[in-house]
């Protein structure tokens, strides 16, 4: 199932800052990341959970890694060096991404729900609630790989964790909104609480699935879609607190 429109018609403000979130994205993965093929920027400002540990920069050697689904050896980059405190890869890495695939779902997710959110809030508390939430995703990912002993240097990156924190509001700010999904060949629509519910309860299995070994799998880190939902639903009615109902 693909999101593929919601219910607008009470929108007051023109989503200005969802605009530039998604430009800024877009503009990082094109020219900084060189639509992912600048390894060295990539694997230099992506958080890696022993880092933000230890609060020191790691660098590693290229090694081969073989994919456990079909066999296959490619090499991979090392670490890079972080020419910043590498606590900066914590809000630098939410706007890069790992490929075309990735970014397009992210941006699409973030188009279809982040402009509601932003006129629920006002632009300059929905900017503070979306970096926030990537945040506290990315400590999700790295507290849950240390936990569950999983590898602390594989690198993380993605805005998943801010726009999972988004959908959090989302479901608690509009549970009945109708959502336009793609099911299939066809189109149907469905109240929030069912599309994006859905969508939390796979991440949440998934995530379960690989406590015994670490929080990502198949290049997903679903301990911070599900660290990045959860802190939606805790700090959206803070941050809607005295403006009102919208």
């Amino acid at each position: 199932m693909i999101p593929i429109a919601d219910d607008n018609s009470d929108r007051r403000l023109a989503p200005f800052v969802n605009y530039i979130l998604i430009a800024a994205n877009l503009a990082v993965f094109v020219l900084l990341q060189g639509m992912g093929t600048n390894a060295r920027f990539t694997y230099a400002f992506s958080t890696v959970p022993r880092e933000i540990v230890t609060g020191k920069d790691v660098v590693t050697r290229p090694h081969t890694v073989k994919d456990p689904a079909s066999g296959e050896t490619f090499e991979e980059p090392g670490l890079q060096p972080t020419p910043v405190s590498v606590y900066l890869t914590l809000l630098v890495s939410m706007f890069m991404h790992g490929g075309i695939a990735h970014i397009a779902g992210n941006m699409l997710y973030l188009w279809i729900f982040g402009d509601n959110i932003e006129n629920a809030l006002g632009r300059m508390r929905y900017l503070v609630f979306y970096l926030t939430c990537g945040v506290l995703a990315s400590l999700a990912h790295v507290f849950t790989t240390a936990a569950t002993h999983g590898n602390m240097l594989v690198p993380s990156l993605g805005a998943s964790g801010a726009i999972s924190g988004v959908l959090g509001g989302y479901i608690l700010l509009f549970p009945g909104r109708r959502v336009r999904m793609l099911v299939g060949r066809g189109v149907t629509e469905m109240p929030a609480w069912v599309s994006i519910g859905m969508w939390f309860l796979f991440q949440l299995v998934a995530g379960m699935g690989l406590l015994g070994g670490g929080s990502q799998a198949g290049g997903v880190a679903y301990a911070a879609h599900v660290g990045g939902f959860i802190a939606g639903l805790i700090l959206v009615k803070m941050f809607a607190a005295g403006l009102g109902s919208r």
